[in-house]
């Protein structure tokens, strides 16, 4: 089972459709059976999950995320949101709010799916957390948040949880700690490169200002054992949409991909 993540930045940059075909054309290259989306956006009358589903007749879902909707003037109408792109279909998709006291307003959710994986019900988490060091607690808050809801015994199973989420925070950062007090690093699992990065200062498209997720793997699959006593199996981890197609890089953020044993 290949699994993946990716922030792919909504429509932001001035670039989308050039992107978002670059975007298309690492999958169609990957071809992972599971893709969490992060900044995905929806509006006219679709999302981009659904169109990224539609070129390999795959399943999908979306899920609002506390994102400012619009950035540019001509995208009036467009919210950003999680993404589910699935080989088999999604059986259930529900929100989940996260802690948010301190940045207050528009409220952040998860995006728990599950998925009729023909070994049992699969359960999956999208999300992305704040990033702002301004609402550092907010940060911590929803980290142990995500980790709680990973753990919950109603997601116990034949199959591992899976969390797919930016989570604005790398390997040594203390938001990480509850979810891998919780969950296993698939990266670290899978004896990848140690220094690795998702948010890349080299990539045109990187935010300067976000000092604390720079040159970091900020993007991550975690897994746990869907029952007491079982195991995470993975066998390989990946980078991918670190290479400009056609001389545009698909997002501001590389994406994680892992192949598990399901």
């Amino acid at each position: 089972m290949r699994v993946m993540v990716w922030n792919v930045w909504g429509r932001f940059g001035g670039n989308w459709r050039e992107r978002e075909e670059s975007i298309a054309a690492t999958l169609g290259t990957y071809r992972p059976d599971i893709l969490g989306l992060v900044e995905s956006w929806c509006g006219e009358g679709t999302d981009q999950p659904r169109r990224l589903a539609a070129a390999r007749d795959l399943h999908a879902a979306w899920a609002p995320l506390s994102l400012p909707s619009v950035e540019y003037p001509d995208h009036p109408g467009i919210a950003i949101g999680l993404g589910l792109v699935s080989r088999w279909p999604i059986l259930a998709a529900e929100r989940h709010e996260l802690p948010h006291e301190q940045r207050g307003g528009s409220t952040p959710y998860a995006l728990l799916a599950t998925i009729d994986h023909p070994r049992g019900p699969l359960h999956v988490i999208v999300a992305g957390t704040e990033w702002e060091a301004r609402y550092a607690a907010d940060h911590r808050a929803q980290c142990r948040s995500l980790a709680a809801l990973a753990a919950d015994q109603r997601l116990d199973g034949p199959l591992p949880v899976l969390l797919l989420a930016d989570l604005n925070a790398g390997p040594g950062q203390e938001e990480l700690t509850p979810l891998l007090d919780t969950m296993v690093d698939t990266w670290s699992e899978a004896g990848a490169d140690p220094a690795a990065v998702t948010l890349d200062s080299a990539l045109p498209y990187a935010p300067r200002d976000a000092v604390k997720q720079l040159d970091r793997r900020i993007d991550h699959v975690l897994a746990r054992a869907g029952r007491p006593g079982s195991a995470v199996a993975v066998s390989g981890a990946f980078l991918a949409g670190d290479r400009p197609i056609e001389g545009v890089y698909p997002s501001d953020h590389y994406a994680v991909g892992v192949d598990m044993e399901p």
